[in-house]
């Protein structure tokens, strides 16, 4: 177990931004992790767990407590489950999955981050959702002082959202399961229609593995969403909104306001979401809403390549990149009725 006081947070996040922490303790094995999490709970020191630093945004006063930076290494592939430490590298569990020949987890490809924090979020990208594959999930329950097995129905998946964001004091992830699918090397029937169309495939085919790996790889970097220490568009925490859901009634008042402001024959998108629940695209809003790529002239902006990213230039703080996302906010409120929500983990700071 490694410690430092008065340590930058910054550089453990794919933003670059935020304060230091009074003290940073890293943990390369699962005791390591329990006994700094034991250790803050019996002093009354608050706690931020860090993974992959891809869905924080740190205060610029930083985090005046204990920052648990989880490195635990550990990747086993016994016949289809694949079973991850919570500090393995989420892109390298991908492609090792795909090597393998094992479907499930190929469209999720090239996203930044750890594996722990997979079933915070119920990450998702291009037709499919960690909640899909995740047969269990081992973590440290802070409230009862003990090491747990929580099933798939037991971590209560929905989009974006799970028991362990729903409650974000009480666990701590130490290990993730998946089951994964041997189809003789070819992937899951893709459901996304834009990964569809870049495959030349219709939606509910099958490809090779790799080739579904790669051609996501594609799309993601071509929306500044694959980590680039060169490329600012990437400097950002992936998707800062995530879509509305809405109800019935909420989406036909949300249609005229469409319709008044763009015109009688303007459909916005709108996808299934569950009994009488539609999601429409966040992205879709931000940019009907006047706040097109690369919106703002300050340093922190919209993504050239994404309108859901936004992006450090290289010198914003965090109150810059805050102020962006209240301005993004308010103005698709305004539009449409609609308030966004956002995706990443505020710390110390909010919308």
């Amino acid at each position: 177990m490694h410690v430092l006081h008065d340590a930058p947070l910054a550089p453990l996040t794919t933003f670059r931004l935020g304060g230091p922490a009074l003290r940073l303790v890293t943990a390369e094995t699962d005791a390591e992790v329990i006994d700094a999490v034991r250790e803050a709970d019996d002093s009354g020191t608050p706690l931020l767990v860090v993974g992959g630093g891809s869905n924080l945004v740190i205060g610029d006063k930083g985090f005046q407590g204990t920052a648990l930076r989880i490195a635990t290494r550990g990747i086993e592939l016994p016949g289809t489950t694949l079973e991850l430490a919570a500090g393995e590298v989420w892109s390298d569990a991908v492609a090792r999955s795909v090597e393998a020949g094992l479907s499930g987890i190929e469209c999720l490809a090239g996203i930044p981050g750890s594996a722990g924090a997979t079933p915070i979020q119920n990450v998702g990208a291009y037709g499919q959702e960690v909640s899909a594959t995740i047969s269990e999930v081992i973590a440290y329950d802070r409230r009862a002082g003990e090491t747990v097995t929580l099933s798939n129905e037991e971590c209560d998946f929905s989009y974006r959202h799970s028991r362990f964001k729903a409650d974000p004091e009480r666990y701590v992830v130490l290990r993730v399961r998946f089951e994964l699918a041997d189809a003789g090397g070819m992937s899951a029937p893709i459901k996304y229609a834009e990964t569809a169309r870049a495959l030349g495939v219709e939606p509910g085919d099958r490809v090779p593995l790799d080739r579904a790996r790669e051609t996501v790889l594609k799309l993601r970097a071509g929306k500044g969403m694959v980590l680039d220490a060169d490329d600012h568009d990437t400097w950002s925490a992936g998707s800062f909104f995530t879509n509305p859901i809405l109800t019935k009634e909420q989406f036909a008042a949300f249609q005229e306001r469409v319709r008044e402001r763009l015109g009688e024959d303007v459909e916005p998108p709108a996808y299934p979401a569950g009994e009488g629940r539609r999601k429409t695209s966040a992205a879709w809003l931000i940019d009907k809403a006047g706040y097109t790529k690369g919106y703002g002239a300050g340093p922190a902006r919209i993504s050239t390549k994404h309108t859901l990213a936004l992006t450090n230039r290289g010198e914003a703080t965090t109150e810059d990149l805050l102020a962006l996302a209240r301005e993004v906010v308010a103005g698709v409120r305004e539009a449409f009725g609609i308030t966004l929500v956002n995706e990443p983990v505020m710390v110390g700071v909010g919308l």
